[in-house]
């Protein structure tokens, strides 16, 4: 019995390959002629938006704030460090260690608080490019119902589309109108 099956599926495989390659060609034409592919540069679509460059303006302001303190805190570990070095032969030797442990405190405080600060901006970034990303995927799906889109993929998938397909702007305008 156990051999009959296999001697039938040898027959109906090549079969159904040959079915497939005659069919195919044309169960592909078909889905192509009735589908509507969009495409969508999503990364251009969020940071254009309205909200986008309204919290990156302020983002970037508080960033570029810090970046001054972080600058200020370096300095003043450089010139704690250039005062060690002159004053080393000078000094007592207590002295000399109390005042290199204090360097090393405080350097190794400002590595800290630098990685804790790009860790916090990083963060904050990705929180604030999360929930507009939330927002524009919500967008997209409107847009694709409305306009009867089969499917709008992100163009940095695809090699080559069509710029008339392009939904990058459309999506940006329905967004900024959506979130006024």
């Amino acid at each position: 019995m156990r051999l009959t099956i296999f001697r039938k599926f040898r027959i109906i495989s090549p079969l159904l390959v040959l079915g497939f390659l005659i069919c195919g060609p044309f169960a592909v034409s078909s889905f192509a002629a009735d589908s509507r592919i969009g495409f969508l540069n999503i990364q251009k679509a969020v940071s254009s938006t309205k909200e986008w460059k309204t919290k990156f303006k302020k983002f970037k302001a508080d960033f570029t704030k810090e970046k001054k303190r972080i600058k200020a805190k370096e300095r003043k570990i450089k010139k704690m460090l250039e005062d060690l070095n002159k004053q080393s032969f000078v000094l007592d030797p207590e002295l000399k260690k109390k005042k290199e442990d204090t360097f090393r405190k405080e350097k190794v405080a400002f590595e800290r608080y630098v990685q804790d600060q790009n860790a916090e901006f990083g963060k904050e970034e990705k929180e604030m490019t999360q929930k507009i990303l939330i927002k524009m995927m919500r967008i997209i799906k409107k847009i694709g119902k409305e306009k009867k889109y089969t499917m709008i993929l992100e163009q940095k998938v695809v090699l080559y589309h069509d710029k008339g397909n392009d939904l990058t702007g459309i999506a940006t305008q329905a967004y900024n109108r959506a979130n006024k």
